[in-house]
């Protein structure tokens, strides 16, 4: 079911910092600040030759990256992001075997501009999954 690792993702506390340390210090392709709202926060994504790292920080109150922080002031791996053919199919079968899918069940549209939903780290051995329709 599950395709290509599209991204790991890590919440940081200063995305400024972030970029500069992937840019400057190891030489990383890192794309332009991106604010997506309707997740609560802003995005670089670091281009490497086989997947993606994607840095978020906190956007705007109730941001679930700031309660991430709050837990973790440093940052660290926040979720692993894989690529589905079908997010509605797939999420169907991952609630007919028991997985939980976070908030109301239905696709919100990614930094990517493709649907993506949250699986509940609890059922997939504490790490927070993210699927994105390929």
């Amino acid at each position: 079911m599950i395709g290509r690792l599209n991204h790991v993702a890590i919440a940081v506390p200063d995305l400024e910092a972030a970029t500069v340390t992937y840019r400057d210090t190891l030489g990383a392709k890192v794309s332009q600040r991106q604010e997506e709202p309707d997740h609560g926060v802003t995005v670089v994504f670091i281009e490497l030759p086989n997947t993606k790292i994607e840095l978020l920080e906190p956007l705007g109150e109730g941001s679930p990256i700031q309660a991430f922080l709050d837990r973790s002031p440093a940052g660290g791996i926040h979720h692993v992001c894989y690529e589905v053919d079908d997010i509605l199919a797939a999420r169907d079968r991952l609630k007919e075997q028991g997985a939980r899918v976070l908030g109301d069940g239905e696709p919100k549209i990614g930094a990517h501009g493709k649907p993506v939903l949250f699986l509940h780290p609890k059922d997939f051995n504490g790490t927070l999954v993210e699927l994105e329709q390929a």
